[in-house]
C-alpha cells in the first residue's frame, strides 16, 4: 500500500523526471564522443589520402603496403618513422599512436618476408605478437615517396645537412660547398645529423668542394658511376658492401685520386627524409595527430662511449 501511494505522490513522479532528465544528459554527454571515435578515418582512407596527393601515378608494383594490422582500423593517431623497430613501435603504441607509417621494412627482408627463416623464430614471433597484442597497423612508404620530384628523402636530407645553396639545379643529388678538408666535411655532417658513428675512406687532409650525397643504399653500380664524375669528390652514402665500394674507393685514394666515401649509416642517411613525410602529412590530414618517430642510431662505438664516461 505504502508503494502505491508513492507511485501516486509527487515525490514519485519527480523522481522519474530526475531520472529522465540524468538518461537524457549521459546520452548528450556519451554521444559527442562516440561520434568523434566513429568519424575518425581507418588507416586504409589515411593511404587513400596519401595516393591523392603524393604527386605522382601510383604503381601497383610496389612494397608500399599494409604489412601488418587491420586496414579497416580506425586510427587514434599517426607515427611516422624511419624504421618500424620494436623500439619505435612501442613508443608509437605508448602515446596511442596505432598507425605507423614505415620507410623501411618491418620484417628484416625488403618484402617483409624473411628469407630462410621460420616463422616460430624467437625475435620475430615477439615482434609480431606486439603488435596484435597493441592493436597496431604498419604501411610502408617507400617507392612513391622516393618518386615525388623532388625526391621527399632528398628534400628532408638536404633540409638537415643545410646544404639547399650548394645544391645543383641540373642534379638535386650533387653539391658545390665552400672549400673544406674531408676530416672537417666528415664531422660536420656528424653533428648536423646527431649521429656519432660515421665511417670515412680517403685522405682526412684532401680539400674538398664537389660531394655527391646518396641517402639509403644506391648499390655499387650508381654509387661508382657517381664517383667517376669529375664533379664529384666525395661520395656520401648511406650504406654500401665494403668488398664493393669501400674497396673501390680504397684503390683510388691509393692510386693518389682526389675520390673519398663516408658512409653515414642507413638510418641517420635518410632520417630527416621521413620527418619531412611527417610535416607534408599534416598539410592534408588533419583528423588524427601526427608525430615524427626518430628510430635510434643501432651502431655505437667504444671511444664514444668513453666519450660519454
Amino acid at each position: 500500500m505504502q508503494i502505491a501511494i508513492l507511485k501516486d505522490s509527487g515525490v514519485w513522479k519527480m523522481w522519474k523526471v530526475g531520472m529522465m532528465v540524468m538518461g537524457l544528459l549521459a546520452a548528450t554527454m556519451c554521444t559527442p564522443q562516440a561520434e568523434a571515435q566513429d568519424k575518425r578515418p581507418t588507416a586504409r582512407e589515411i593511404v587513400a589520402a596519401i595516393q591523392e596527393h603524393v604527386g605522382v601515378p601510383w604503381n601497383p608494383d610496389t612494397v608500399d603496403t599494409f604489412k601488418a594490422g587491420n586496414s579497416e582500423t580506425r586510427v587514434t593517431g599517426i607515427a611516422v618513422t624511419m624504421m618500424a623497430t620494436l623500439d619505435v613501435l612501442q613508443r608509437a603504441a605508448a602515446n596511442g599512436q596505432n598507425l605507423i607509417i614505415t620507410h623501411e621494412p618491418t620484417f628484416y627482408d625488403h618484402l617483409d618476408r624473411p628469407q630462410g627463416m621460420e616463422e616460430n623464430d624467437a625475435v620475430w614471433k615477439e615482434k609480431r605478437a606486439f603488435i596484435e597484442k597493441n592493436g597496431l597497423v604498419i604501411w610502408r612508404f617507400h617507392d612513391h615517396w622516393h618518386r615525388r620530384n623532388p625526391d621527399g628523402i632528398l628534400v628532408g636530407m638536404v633540409k638537415a645537412l643545410g646544404w639547399d645553396k650548394y645544391q645543383s639545379a641540373e642534379n638535386p643529388h650533387l653539391f658545390t660547398v665552400p672549400e673544406i678538408t674531408l676530416e672537417q666535411l666528415s664531422a660536420g655532417v656528424a653533428k648536423r645529423l646527431e649521429t656519432p658513428v660515421l665511417r670515412v675512406v680517403g685522405n682526412p687532409e684532401m680539400k674538398v668542394t664537389k660531394l655527391a650525397l646518396s641517402p639509403g643504399s644506391a648499390g655499387f653500380e650508381r654509387e661508382t658511376h657517381a664517383l667517376e664524375l669529375e664533379n664529384v669528390e666525395v661520395l656520401l652514402a648511406g650504406e654500401t658492401r665494403e668488398w664493393e665500394t669501400v674497396e673501390y674507393v680504397a684503390d683510388a685514394a691509393t692510386e693518389g685520386k682526389r675520390k673519398a666515401l663516408i658512409v653515414i649509416g642507413h638510418v641517420p642517411s635518410e632520417q630527416a627524409g621521413m620527418e619531412e613525410c611527417a610535416r607534408w602529412l599534416k598539410t592534408f590530414v588533419k583528423d588524427v595527430p601526427i608525430e615524427f618517430v626518430a628510430t635510434k642510431q643501432p651502431f655505437w662505438t667504444p671511444a664514444e662511449r668513453s666519450a660519454r664516461h
